[in-house]
């Protein structure tokens, strides 16, 4: 190589910290830079007798063809994972390079460059990064089955603990002495507090996994207001807390999740009587027009909250007093859980709070772009009792436990999976149809709901029950055809409210 052409390549490529060298048309090696020489451990006049075309290593990994293409047609090209017979000679780890190959040309002479960028640091980040996904996934994965096999284990048993303990509680209430009287209550509030921590574990869960699934319809918000005052009434008066209503507008419709929406404002009132030793709480609905927003006030009394840790109210386990002996028990889910319901639904929950004074809590939600006209007549009417209900199921709890539940008001029928054939549906002596689902025969049971839904000739209302939490799991149901699903464990109440909403005029 002339001394013109050195010159030429040293100022191109002397101060470049990345290997370089520059190939002659016969395959000789004309010139490498400093980082060249530092790692291939030799210099230009060491190279004479090397060839690049001869190099078996190259041949083998395609790079002899990637640099002769670039001689032939005068084009850049890109090799990944560049490695010769020198370099791999060395009692070193191999760099991953990514080289570009490109033509250059100066008097009259050709040449092909290899520029040689080591890619390691980023290749091995992302092998960690790969790793750390994949981590992750499987770490999901666990999670999943782990809420998966918490909710089938314990909602099911639960369903029985609770459904049975309230059920002794009512028939023996006059015939067992006071002290008696309190094993029951305890043995039945400790079950309805370990059912709602697990429900509200596995929602939140659910939440946070982008894996909750609205159900959106158009709801009168005033009536379901005044419907979860009316559940909460009791508790209140049993601390002579003064629980009063304030509504403003007789009716305010917003576009929800009802059972979301339903567990706001339960979890919202709950922690006011929990945390007002006396006094009162009022609840205030009304409409925001110049927003169109309708309003939820619930304020309270209480021991209030100190201005230190209003920014971690909504945090999910998040308490104020975590000491072992603390005089409000609870899991620290319940308002970290009504804040994602109401944002999930497009509005917002805001709290005002002073400490020894008391708390109000504001959640707004959009009004509904319809109205709905309520029939009051008809609603009347559906006071009636139904007659007879059918129970696809496939052990006996569901019938005994559903039987107690609905004992004097409903008779029930029950039909083993096994066995039920749609011709089944001719029958008109029921007006009901339940199918408790076990995770066992979901496929199964899906198909089952198709059927009915599909041959059932009076077209008859489906209730779906089972231990299932995931909703989208429960949105398949939905999809068969199933008007309401009802997650175990589940109340007398929760089951006799679904079932007044079907009873005939």
């Amino acid at each position: 190589m002339s001394k013109s052409h050195l010159k030429y390549f040293q100022i191109l490529y002397d101060q470049i910290p990345f290997p370089v060298q520059v190939i002659n048309e016969e395959g000789k090696i004309t010139y490498v830079n400093n980082a060249f020489s530092s790692l291939w451990g030799y210099t230009v006049s060491e190279l004479d007798e090397y060839k690049i075309f001869n190099d078996s290593e190259l041949k083998k990994s395609g790079a002899h063809a990637a640099i002769l293409y670039t001689f032939e047609t005068g084009s850049h090209n890109v090799f990944n994972n560049y490695a010769d017979a020198l370099l791999k000679s060395k009692e070193i780890t191999l760099p991953v390079f990514k080289t570009k190959i490109f033509p250059i040309s100066f008097e009259d002479k050709n040449y092909v460059v290899l520029f040689h960028e080591d890619k390691s640091d980023i290749v091995l980040a992302e092998e960690e990064a790969k790793k750390a996904r994949d981590g992750n996934k499987e770490a999901e994965r666990l999670k999943e089955t782990f809420l998966t096999v918490l909710s089938h284990e314990l909602r099911t048993p639960l369903n029985i603990i609770l459904g049975y303990s309230s059920l002794i509680k009512e028939s023996l209430k006059d015939k067992i002495s006071s002290e008696d009287r309190v094993y029951l209550d305890n043995l039945y509030s400790g079950s309805e507090r370990l059912f709602n921590s697990i429900t509200q574990m596995l929602e939140f869960a659910q939440i946070e996994a982008g894996n909750y699934t609205l159900n959106v319809n158009t709801v009168e918000f005033t009536s379901l207001v005044k419907t979860c005052v009316d559940a909460n009434m009791a508790k209140a008066k049993e601390k002579n807390i003064d629980l009063k209503i304030k509504f403003l507008e007789d009716e305010i419709y917003v576009d929800v999740d009802y059972q979301s929406l339903e567990n706001t404002i339960n979890n919202l009132l709950n922690n006011a009587i929990k945390f007002t030793r006396q006094g009162f709480i009022e609840v205030e609905t009304s409409i925001l027009a110049e927003r169109e927003l309708a309003m939820c006030k619930i304020k309270d009394s209480g021991v209030g909250i100190s201005t230190a840790y209003l920014d971690h109210l909504f945090h999910p386990f998040s308490q104020e007093d975590l000491n072992i002996g603390r005089t409000f028990e609870g899991n620290g889910l319940g308002l970290a859980l009504s804040k994602r319901y109401i944002e999930k639904m497009g509005g917002s929950l805001l709290v005002d709070s002073i400490k020894g004074v008391g708390s109000t809590f504001t959640f707004t939600l959009p009004l509904s772009s319809t109205t709905i006209k309520k029939d009051k007549k008809s609603t009347a009417a559906k006071k009636n009792n139904l007659s007879k209900i059918l129970l696809i199921d496939n052990k006996s709890e569901s019938f005994e436990l559903l039987s107690a539940f609905l004992k004097n008001q409903y008779e029930i029928k029950t039909q083993d999976i096994k066995n039920f054939h749609l011709v089944i549906l001719d029958k008109s002596d029921y007006e009901i149809i339940i199918l408790d689902v076990n995770q066992n025969q979901w496929d199964l049971c899906i198909k089952m709901c198709k059927d009915i839904k599909k041959n059932d000739p009076l077209k008859r209302p489906l209730l779906i029950i089972s231990s299932e939490f995931v909703e989208e799991r429960i949105k398949e149901f939905y999809t068969a055809g199933a008007d309401k699903f009802l997650a175990k464990p589940f109340s007398k109440k929760d089951l006799i409210k679904i079932l007044n909403g079907w009873k005939k005029p």
